[in-house]
Formats: structure tokens, C-alpha cells, sequence
């Protein structure tokens, strides 16, 4: 088979065509995102959101009789800002320690949404769509919800860019600037839930965590400075999408599990390359 025809198969169906565009959506907005929870250290903050909108997906999903829609997006949404909320009311006073707020709210909201996906007949089909993903389930309509929520979340990183980044590398800086920082925290909370429920059709709950870390990970080897950063994650993030969704089509793997193991294969060969170089640079 020749290397055109190889690339154009799966492309010939309009599923799959829309499947690919999600992922490519998928790849560079959770890149973007996961930066700033790179650097600002919250990769349990992401995980747990992650695994917090499920009650809010999964009333949407039964309440619709299990299509996946803007409905769900809402519901996903609204449970991710609920759950920002009350980790940062738990901690506001510091009576609670960020950490343990996060596995409270994280493990009670999870629960919650086996629960109520557990009253359904179906409940091992729509459990698995939910935590794993159904790209080839993707319509018009939803991506159309996909990106404009993706542009949304772009847009406000670029008019608080400056702002994230004091917030990010330097507390005291933002204080003395005055910047809201608490409110700032927030707003980057509720980005990174709504990335999350953009991802979700895609990936699912159960790999979400990959695409917001991994890709970003494998950047801070290559990079230090966050705007280099930004840049060279969504070029891994979307490659590792298309690559991962061609793989998923020829080997017949769900094309989340695809994308995170091509992910974690970069990151594999870019962490062992800069240790021998920098071993060589030691000995010289």
C-alpha cells in the first residue's frame, strides 16, 4: 500500500473525517491547558477534576436517553465548576489542606456518578463510552461545540497570559502587582474543566489526565521558557492525535489508548535521549 493511498483510506468516511478533526482539536487545547497545570504544579488538581464532572456527564447522558450532545457538555461542565468551588471553599482558610480537599471532592463526586450510571440498564456500555471514549460517536454538532468552546478557552488564555504566567512562576510578584490571584486560580480552574469536557468524547475520564501532562512533560525536556513551551506541546499533542488516530484505524485500538501510548512513547524517548546527552555533556 502506498503512502497516499495508506493516509486516504480511513479519510473516505465522514465519521472518521470528524473523528480526526476532534482529535487534532483535542491534542492542541489540552497542550495549551496543561501547561500552566505543569508549572503551576496541579497535575492532581487536573486528574481530579477529570474524574469530578462524571456525575454532571452522567445525568446529562441518561437524562438524554444516552446521546452525547451539548447536553453533556453542560452537565460536564457545570459538575467541573462545582467541583472547583467547593475545593476552593474547603481550603479558603486553609483549615484543610489542598491535597486532602482534592481526593474529598474527587472521590465523592466519582462515586456519585458510578452511582447514578449504575441505575441504568445499559450501565457497563455507557460507563465504558464515558471513560473511555467514543470518537467515531462524533457528530456535526458536537464538534462544532468543540471548537468553539476550544476558541473560547484560547482566547481567554491570550488576554490573561500575562497575568497566568506572574501567578505561575512568581506569587509574591502577583501580590504586590495586586493581581487578583485567588480569582485567576479559579478562572484557570474552570479552563481546565472545560478542556477537560471538550476531551471527553474523545478520550474519555479515564486518559484525560494524559493529554493535559504528557505532551507538556515531554516540552519541559526540550524547553524552558513557557511560550516555547506552549508551541512545541501542541505540535506534540497534534501529531500524537493524528498518529494515534491512523493506528487506531489500522490496528483496531480505541483511539484514546492510541494517542496516550504515543504520547508516553515520546515522552520515553525524549526523556532517555536528553539523559545521555547530558551524562556526555557531564563527562566532557
Amino acid at each position: 500500500m502506498d503512502l497516499v493511498a495508506f493516509l486516504a483510506e480511513p479519510l473516505q468516511y465522514n465519521f472518521i473525517q470528524r473523528g480526526m478533526l476532534a482529535l487534532i482539536l483535542v491534542g492542541g487545547i489540552n497542550a495549551v491547558v496543561g501547561c500552566f497545570v505543569v508549572v503551576r504544579g496541579m497535575a492532581f488538581w487536573g486528574d481530579a477534576l477529570a474524574h469530578s464532572i462524571l456525575p454532571g456527564v452522567a445525568l446529562s447522558y441518561t437524562a438524554s436517553g444516552g446521546s452525547i450532545g451539548s447536553s453533556l457538555f453542560l452537565g460536564g461542565l457545570g459538575a467541573g465548576i462545582f467541583s472547583a468551588l467547593v475545593i476552593a471553599w474547603l481550603t479558603r482558610k486553609q483549615e484543610l489542606k489542598e491535597d486532602s480537599a482534592i481526593a474529598i471532592v474527587f472521590v465523592t463526586m466519582f462515586a456519585l456518578g458510578i452511582a447514578i450510571i449504575s441505575t441504568q440498564s445499559s450501565y457497563s456500555i455507557d460507563l465504558a463510552h464515558i471513560l473511555f471514549g467514543s470518537i467515531n460517536g462524533i457528530s456535526h454538532d458536537d464538534l462544532l461545540i468543540m471548537a468553539a468552546m476550544s476558541a473560547i478557552v484560547l482566547v481567554i488564555i491570550g488576554l490573561f497570559y500575562k497575568e497566568f504566567l506572574i501567578i505561575s512562576f512568581d506569587v509574591s510578584l502577583a501580590q504586590s502587582l495586586k493581581l487578583p490571584a485567588e480569582a485567576l486560580r479559579l478562572l484557570l480552574l474552570i479552563l481546565v474543566a472545560v478542556t477537560i469536557v471538550v476531551s471527553l468524547q474523545a478520550v474519555g475520564i479515564a486518559l484525560m489526565l494524559a493529554l493535559l501532562i504528557t505532551p507538556v512533560a515531554t516540552a519541559r525536556l526540550l524547553v524552558k521558557r513557557l511560550h516555547h513551551m506552549l508551541v512545541i506541546s501542541s505540535l506534540l499533542g497534534i501529531a500524537s492525535g493524528i498518529v494515534g488516530f491512523y493506528a487506531s484505524y489500522y490496528l483496531d485500538v480505541p483511539s484514546g489508548a492510541c494517542i496516550v501510548l504515543m504520547l508516553s512513547a515520546l515522552f520515553g524517548l525524549v526523556f532517555v535521549v536528553q539523559s545521555a546527552l547530558n551524562r556526555l555533556t557531564v563527562r566532557s
